[in-house]
């Protein structure tokens, strides 16, 4: 197949790889890419939030399928765009993205749709902010309506924190104060052709910047995958995702489906698994990032069947896909500053170095060449990703691999999946 990358970043390197590592031979573009996937896939210089653009190339070059990554293509409707003249894409339309793109609209979906939530206040002022902090109580949870690359959600005791969070994004657009919910969280992925789900494994993250869940949010400072402490609490990790399919993600995609608004493509619940049952926090309408780095290198299914079935409304006559039983972790390194200010510009050296060590394997996000090497272009820099058949062996290599990279002022936790490796 000639395959269609749009994204930048970690995740994106992350489908590539896969598509990659099948054996039939794909020729993948991606758009606009980084050095890093520049060793897996040809470079496109095209703005791939333009729908006319990225339409005109997939048409020139007779793209089989294109898959979105991010987020800002889906708002911006390049899905639409494609799918308007036959091209076969991964990745909801512009209405339907919404269920990213709005928090508001998520609620009203799941609230149509029977899907247990939290509690939640939309405010497009600072006296309903605080008087819903006021109703809720602490911790405070106040969250952006809109897209905020992962970084417009604040859990804090401090209410003048979240006035102030709350503040930032009501300049530009209204907030959700949502009620604390508290549990574990896990992140599970659903294949969607608008009919149809076909789950993927679970993974949870890692959002706090610093040990121990400290500091600011971030995109994401590491996962693993799958989840063995789930078999204690659901009886098996399988029985669990039946039930996650059963009782939220069918019943969104029947919802969407109902409204005139079919979702295709991949729907990402972000849970919490609390004492009164499995709640959703959010839903994104893409991969996410960094769980697809460690679900991903477990498929054992050819990834571009999976996705081109989803674009093509063909996920029924699809098997549930499989997955390796080995154990995935993945640790990003961050530059010094993120999230607020990263220090951009400084090199990477290592790399080939951290590629070599056994099981790992290295996504980059923010790279960009260098004479013989790489620099760092933002903050979060790369994921190193390490498979082994336990988390102690795959958490071990995931580290090594890190080591041997030397990034200045870099940043990086170190305790993703030490938890899950020491029982």
């Amino acid at each position: 197949m000639r395959i269609l990358v749009l994204g930048s970043g970690a995740r994106e390197h992350a489908i590539i790889l896969a598509l990659r590592s099948e054996e039939a031979s794909h020729a993948i573009f991606a758009a606009p890419g980084n050095a890093g996937i520049a060793r897996d896939a040809h470079l496109v210089a095209l703005d791939a939030n333009d729908p006319a653009e990225v339409l005109t190339f997939a048409k020139d070059e007779a793209i089989d399928l294109v898959v979105v990554g991010p987020e800002a293509p889906l708002v911006a409707g390049v899905a639409d765009a494609l799918r308007e003249h036959g091209i076969p894409v991964f990745g909801p339309g512009k209405a339907a993205a919404q269920l990213e793109g709005s928090k508001t609209f998520a609620k009203r979906i799941m609230d149509a749709a029977g899907v247990p939530t939290g509690r939640a206040v939309r405010a497009a002022d600072l006296p309903t902010v605080e008087a819903a902090l006021d109703e809720y109580g602490a911790p405070y949870v106040v969250k952006a309506d809109g897209l905020a690359a992962g970084k417009g959600v604040i859990v804090t005791s401090d209410r003048e924190a979240a006035i102030a969070h709350a503040t930032t994004y009501l300049a530009t657009g209204a907030v959700l104060v949502e009620e604390f919910l508290s549990g574990p969280e896990v992140s599970l992925f659903f294949l969607s052709d608008g009919d149809h789900v076909l789950p993927l494994s679970p993974a949870q993250d890692f959002k706090r910047l610093r040990d121990g869940d400290e500091g600011p949010n971030t995109g994401g400072m590491g996962a693993y995958s799958p989840l063995p402490w789930l078999d204690e609490r659901f009886g098996s990790e399988a029985d669990f995702v039946d039930q996650v399919t059963r009782e939220i993600a069918e019943p969104v995609i029947r919802q969407m489906d109902a409204e005139g608004t079919p979702f295709i493509g991949l729907l990402y619940a972000g849970l919490i698994l609390t004492d009164n049952g499995i709640k959703v926090i959010e839903f994104n309408a893409r991969f996410g990032d960094p769980e697809t780095q460690v679900v991903l290198p477990r498929l054992i299914d050819p990834l571009s069947e999976l996705l081109l079935a989803a674009a093509s409304g063909t996920l029924e006559d699809r098997p549930r896909p499989a997955f390796a039983e080995a154990a995935a972790v993945t640790v990003v390194l961050a530059s010094e500053g993120y999230p607020e200010a990263p220090v951009t510009g400084r090199p990477l050296p290592g790399i080939d170095d951290a590629d070599e060590v056994d099981g790992v394997h290295l996504a980059h996000a923010a790279t960009a060449a260098s004479g013989n090497g790489f620099t760092a272009t933002g903050g979060r820099v790369l994921s190193v990703v390490a498979l082994g058949s336990t988390f102690r062996e795959a958490r071990a290599a995931a580290y090594a691999g890190l080591e041997r990279i030397g990034l200045e002022g870099g940043q990086y936790r170190t305790d993703i999946a030490a938890k899950v490796a020491a029982d």
